[in-house]
């Protein structure tokens, strides 16, 4: 089957002895390329090639106007903008919100040649009658509000008049003066043909310019439409079309040329759901490996149109290894590339750090980007790992850049070139970010690797750009400013791929798909607000007055899209459409399109089409609890941890969940080292036992007495402060959770002591030890190996002749954790590890120290009223009878549930098994 170019080029062969006298017009310059390789297929003999222009490189040669960049009109509008309005002000950054909304209306006034100044007299009217009040006068806020809509016509009229004084325009004022210099540019062109192919929307301007020059000059138009579109009264993919051949005096005399029947002609259309974006990528890849298995050269005439562009990166990487001839129309955006993000978060540093300095999360994560990776680091210093490390272990929740420079032994410039003491003005961070591009091409990994080097010359520019627009202008005075540019010049590059463009697999947008016809096509993201995109409206001008000024609506660019879709259905074979099934799938996507409810609900369609629903193949994976087996080097690591000493904690832990005890105590692999915020649990507990330890410290030998505990509650604040200091490194106490956290720990104590006052009062208390560290060997049976049981006492006394050993929690234990029953529970119930532990301690104490009779129990600061809470051995878990004295049998008992816990951690043939936790 012949495509549109092509029937175009045998037809205009027919009627013209030459080439090289026509000018050939074409909505893209995509479609200019196509355009001319069927006119290198055609020809016979050596000619001169024709003039091809996309319709706005043609329009641009008539308005003898250059298009300023988008960059270039936000900048001439600010300035217009700035001249205009009375105070207040918008700054550049407030400006760039609105900015382009109003940039938007103005070219589409001027692309559709609008009176403005009606336009904007009855805009202004419409807000004056949205604000109307009863009340006499009007609120300093609504005057303001007034006053920005009655100034919109002058900025429009000073911004177009400030772009002609330097030659350029936008595209709208481009066209407009375009119509104006139509005539003058006819009369200077010599004797040529003008051919215009496969137009379908036009704005007034164009379908101004395209008739006047078919009724003045040698011209004929081509439009790519199939007869069954042209002939339905109501279907929007001739929307346009037929209503050009209704209003056009030229078209209504020599009818509509290039309409097609292939519509209807035999093709296979597969309609397929896919649960998520990234999933249509990957199923595009399994559809290109089956076509490209079948016939290789197929994908020759293939094309892959993205509905969403932003799906190309996954795309890219779902295309089978096989492929390789890949030609990719729209670029690969700049915004995308790693060295888009480094500098975004560069620029971001500086925008949010406070009086405080960085917050220490921005710092880490800037540290953890590829680019600072390659930049910071060197050989012979990682310094980015030291600074992690430093910010981790000295809890630094604010960092000054003096903090950051003294991590280093040497004098970094490096580090001075990205943080700096004080906050850069736009222009030195411009400049820094030169430096810093020049610094990252010196490193091998990019010196090494063209893409890299490719995206480091982009940003060169880039920056260079922006040093150029601020030396120029100075309204660009802070930060925030300066971001909303570079992101405002960053959206508008993309990386050009270099290749063959006639060669393989082609990937395009939608509009890059005008006037081309492949064999198969594949569509992406056939959902309601992509294709068609829905009902916005990103413009100051209400629909009724767009209505009312005949400018196009979103009506008309569902039009648009209606036609795009099934003009690729026209001509192709082998059709697959895809849709998101996810209703909110992150990218504006809904439910799938209308455009598929239509093609499926059209009484004339095309037969073989076949609706489905594609899901990745999902196993379904029931957890399976993980067994580590003791092989020799396991149990050579098991022996030296045993010989170290078993902690109660590590053992209980092991009662908890034998895999945790494995990772943590046998491997050591420690919980990763993270800034502690607020202040964390086990940093509190650690703070309460230090002070404790400090404030009974003069006690030690001696009894207590009321007048020495309130001497120690008095000088308990101090002593916090210091271990608070001590314990949570750099860390800010002064404010929020952690202020709390201070208050909470100095009542915890006052508490305690307060208690121990009253206990005084009845009773004699004698401090025997403090923080003492024990360790003693275990002997048991079955095991020839050294075994010791290490751990360390909160506190040891002795009460009314009654030796006490105590262990203070922070966190909230009952009675009934500390409370046994059955003694089998005590080594496989983590419910009563808190039993377990003290009973370790009793044990250590007990070896040491022989004693008849030993009380043990646990202080809970979370529950303070239940005193200590002995350990207890009773008949039943109802029973009121409770035996808390530990005797020898007590611990002989004890000694055997531990023995064979002990021996099961050490016996081979028992593997570490995971526990649900």
């Amino acid at each position: 089957m012949t495509s549109f170019l092509e029937d175009v080029v045998a037809e205009v062969e027919m009627k013209y002895e030459t080439f090289e006298d026509l000018i050939f017009v074409l909505p893209s310059k995509r479609a200019g390329t196509f355009l001319r390789k069927a006119l290198a297929e055609k020809a016979d003999k050596t000619f001169f090639a024709p003039d091809i222009y996309s319709i706005e490189e043609f329009i641009e040669k008539i308005s003898g106007l250059a298009y300023a960049t988008q960059t270039q009109q936000l900048f001439y509008l600010y300035k217009t903008y700035v001249s205009r309005k009375p105070d207040p002000q918008d700054n550049f950054y407030s400006f760039s919100k609105w900015g382009q909304t109003l940039l938007q209306d103005i070219n589409e006034i001027d692309r559709y040649l609008i009176d403005a100044e009606k336009l904007f007299d009855s805009l202004s009217d419409i807000q004056e009658m949205e604000h109307w009040s009863l009340r006499p006068g009007k609120t300093q806020m609504m005057e303001d509000y007034l006053s920005f809509w009655n100034n919109l016509e002058p900025i429009y009229r000073n911004f177009n008049h400030a772009l002609l004084s330097d030659g350029l325009g936008h595209q709208g004022l481009v066209y407009r003066t375009a119509c104006d210099k139509l005539e003058e540019y006819l009369t200077h062109m010599p004797a040529k043909v003008f051919i215009f192919l496969g137009f379908n929307a036009l704005n007034t301007a164009e379908s101004q310019i395209i008739q006047q020059i078919l009724d003045t000059c040698p011209a004929e138009i081509f439009w790519d439409i199939d007869k069954h579109f042209l002939n339905d009264a109501v279907h929007d993919a001739s929307y346009f079309i037929r209503h050009h051949g209704k209003t056009w005096p030229y078209l209504a005399a020599r009818g509509i040329k290039g309409v097609s029947e292939h519509y209807l002609s035999e093709k296979k259309i597969k309609i397929i759901g896919v649960p998520k974006n990234v999933s249509q990528s990957k199923y595009t890849g399994q559809l290109l490996h089956d076509i490209h298995q079948g016939h290789p050269g197929g994908l020759k005439s293939t094309a892959v149109v993205l509905g969403e562009e932003s799906l190309l990166n996954s795309l890219l990487n779902a295309i089978p290894p096989e492929i390789e001839g890949v030609n990719i129309t729209m670029g690969y955006p700049l915004h995308k590339t790693p060295l888009a993000t480094f500098f975004e978060m560069f620029i971001a540093l500086y925008i949010n750090r406070s009086n405080q300095g960085w917050f220490y999360r921005d710092i880490l994560d800037f540290l953890a980007h590829p680019s600072t990776n390659a930049l910071l680091n060197a050989k012979d210093d990682p310094i980015k790992e030291t600074i992690q490390t430093r910010i981790k272990s000295k809890n630094w929740i604010y960092i000054k850049a003096s903090r950051l420079w003294a991590c280093t032994h040497r004098n970094d410039k490096t580090l001075k070139l990205v943080f700096h003491e004080n906050n850069p003005n736009p222009q030195e961070i411009v400049q820094i970010g030169l430096n810093i591009i020049a610094e990252l091409r010196t490193r091998p990994q990019n010196r090494a690797s063209r893409l890299g080097m490719e995206y480091l010359y982009r940003f060169y520019e880039l920056f260079n750009q922006l040093d150029t627009l601020l030396g120029t202008y100075n309204f660009i005075d802070d930060l925030k400013s300066l971001q909303s540019l570079y992101r405002e010049l960053l959206s508008s590059e993309t990386l050009d791929f270099q290749g063959e463009p006639l060669q393989g697999l082609q990937i395009m947008g939608m509009l890059e798909s005008r006037n081309l016809d492949f064999d198969t096509v594949i569509i992406t993201s056939v959902n309601e607000g992509i294709l068609p995109s829905g009902k916005s409206n990103n413009s100051f001008i209400p629909f009724d007055l767009k209505l009312h000024s005949n400018l196009p609506t979103y009506k008309e660019k569902d039009a648009v899209y209606t036609y795009h879709f099934y003009r690729l259905l026209q001509r192709a074979k082998q059709v697959y459409i895809l849709y998101s099934t996810e209703p909110d799938d992150g990218l504006g996507g809904g439910e799938r399109s209308r455009l598929i409810d239509q093609l499926l609900t059209d009484g004339n369609r095309p037969q073989h089409i076949v609706e489905t629903q594609a899901s990745p193949s999902i196993s379904p994976s029931s957890k399976h609890l993980k067994q580590i087996k003791k092989d020799a080097s396991l149990l050579d690591l098991i022996k030296s941890h045993a010989a170290k000493g078993f902690s109660p904690t590590s053992l209980s832990n092991y009662i908890r969940n034998p895999l945790e005890f494995y990772r943590r105590y046998v491997l050591g692999i420690d919980d990763v080292l993270e800034v502690e915020e607020t202040l964390a649990a086990n940093t509190f507990g650690t703070i309460v036992h230090d002070t404790l330890e400090d404030l009974y410290r003069p006690f030690l030998g001696e009894y207590l007495t009321v007048e020495g505990l309130k001497t120690a509650k008095a000088d308990s604040k101090g002593i916090i402060e210091h271990h608070f200091k001590k314990s949570y490194g750099d860390g800010d106490i002064s404010r929020g959770k952690n202020l709390i956290a201070f208050h909470v720990i100095h009542r915890y104590i006052e508490n305690f002591i307060d208690q121990e006052m009253e206990n005084v009062k009845h009773h004699r208390i004698k401090l025997l030890g403090l923080e003492e560290k024990l360790q003693v060997s275990l002997d048991i049976p079955g095991i020839d190996f050294t075994v010791n049981l290490k751990g360390k006492l909160d506190r040891i006394d002795e009460m009314d002749g009654n030796v006490r050993i105590i262990d203070y929690k922070t966190g909230k234990v009952t009675p009934a954790q500390v409370e046994i029953v059955a003694w089998e529970d005590i080594a496989s119930n983590y419910d009563y590890s808190k039993a377990f532990q003290i009973l370790c301690y009793a044990l250590m104490y007990h070896k040491q120290d022989p004693i008849s009779s030993i009380e043990a129990g646990i202080v809970s600061f979370k529950n303070l009223g239940a005193g200590l809470m002995r350990f207890a051995t009773k008949p039943s878990k109802r029973s009121r009878a409770k035996d808390t004295n530990i005797t020898q049998a007590t611990l002989d008992q004890f000694g055997q549930e531990l023995s064979n816990l002990v021996l099961e951690i050490c016996n081979p043939d028992i593997p570490f098994s995971e526990k649900e936790v």
